[in-house]
């Protein structure tokens, strides 16, 4: 069975609430954040191979990224590497893979993973995604990763969930979907017990995801029905060539997920973080008593207290009376910001592209 799963693994974001690190052409997937050796992709990749294999997992991503996905990921061959030609959000990028999954095994199931994100509990994760396989082979049937909610975070995505599957502690139906609500609702959200942090995990057998965007979203199913062969080869970047720029962008969460009668969520408490923003990193980092974190640089910090520091290159930083603050030091950016400010960032960025141009993004 394990050689009719494959894994897609999504590559393809930007990353700005990341900067000054992550960049235009090097966004957050491609970073080491924690000086271990290996990037946030590279550690993804790692991360299903026992369960996956490397002959079946796919890559998606923007064009730009072509190379430094190659060169991070050696072993992967470049038929397995999908490039869009323009950025659509998650629904199309899964359709493709399901479409391209089907004409090499029309009987595969596969799981579709972010590629920035970190995951503590690796047991946890390896014995939710070998659940979540069986339970989608097993019947025409969506699955997504649910994780407990432990705090209203408002960067989240939350799943609701509706009635138990056969009695299931784990398993239930989706009632609901919702994208990262305000302060209040969030805490509504996790004092009820009925939502879980989205985890961004897809599972489901090709067929079923194809069969779900047809029936959920036929404009958007439309433009990808032709024949399998258009799915393999030299056809097959052609075709997405001419209809990738045709489609509209949207969330495979909105596309099916959160629209099929035959979607799932299984709850596993899986370490994760999304790692979207510089505090998502300050709550998974080692501190040290005064809760100040450091990230790949030497520094000396003042009277600070539970600040993320971060610097490229040979340098020393120095900090002194600062508390709850980002600075994140590049070879040509500086940023200094307060921790409770940062979903400013992409309004910075904006700034810094329209008054100083797209070297320093």
């Amino acid at each position: 069975m394990g050689s009719q799963r494959y894994c897609v693994i999504m590559c393809g974001g930007a990353g700005t609430r990341f900067w000054p690190f992550s960049r235009e052409s090097r966004p957050k997937q491609f970073i080491d954040f924690f000086g271990t050796g290996q990037t946030l992709l590279q550690m993804t990749v790692d991360r299903v191979r026992r369960l996956v294999p490397e002959e079946n997992m796919i890559l998606i991503t923007n064009e730009q990224y072509a190379d430094t996905v190659r060169e991070q990921l050696p072993g992967v061959s470049t038929e397995h590497i999908l490039l869009e030609p323009t950025r659509r959000d998650t629904a199309p990028a899964v359709l493709w893979a399901a479409h391209h999954i089907a004409a090499r095994n029309p009987e595969a199931s596969f799981v579709t993973l972010p590629s920035d994100h970190v995951i503590l509990k690796e047991t946890a994760f390896q014995e939710a995604l070998r659940k979540g396989f069986e339970f989608v082979e097993k019947g025409k049937r969506l699955l997504a990763l649910g994780v407990p909610a432990k705090s209203p975070n408002t960067s989240y995505s939350y799943i609701q969930k509706g009635d138990p599957f056969h009695s299931s502690h784990t398993l239930s139906h989706i009632k609901t979907i919702a994208e990262k609500p305000g302060r209040e609702m969030a805490k509504i959200f996790v004092r009820s017990e009925e939502f879980l942090w989205n985890a961004g995990i897809y599972l489901g057998k090709a067929k079923t995801v194809i069969d779900a965007f047809n029936r959920d979203v036929p404009d958007m199913a439309s433009r990808f029905d032709v024949e399998a062969f258009n799915y393999l080869g030299e056809a097959e970047s052609e075709f997405i060539a001419d209809i990738y720029p045709k489609i509209s962008s949207l969330p495979v969460e909105y596309a099916i997920m959160d629209r099929a009668s035959n979607s799932f969520v299984l709850e596993s408490d899986l370490g994760w973080s999304d790692l979207s923003t510089w505090n998502a990193l300050h709550g998974i980092s080692p501190k040290n008593k005064d809760g100040n974190v450091t990230q790949n640089c030497r520094s000396l910090l003042y009277n600070c207290k539970d600040c993320i520091v971060a610097a490229e290159g040979d340098k020393v930083v120095a900090v002194w009376g600062l508390k709850d603050y980002i600075v994140a030091d590049t070879d040509n950016a500086l940023l200094i910001c307060p921790i409770e400010a940062e979903q400013r960032i992409r309004n910075i960025v904006n700034d810094i592209r329209e008054r100083f141009g797209s070297e320093f993004i």
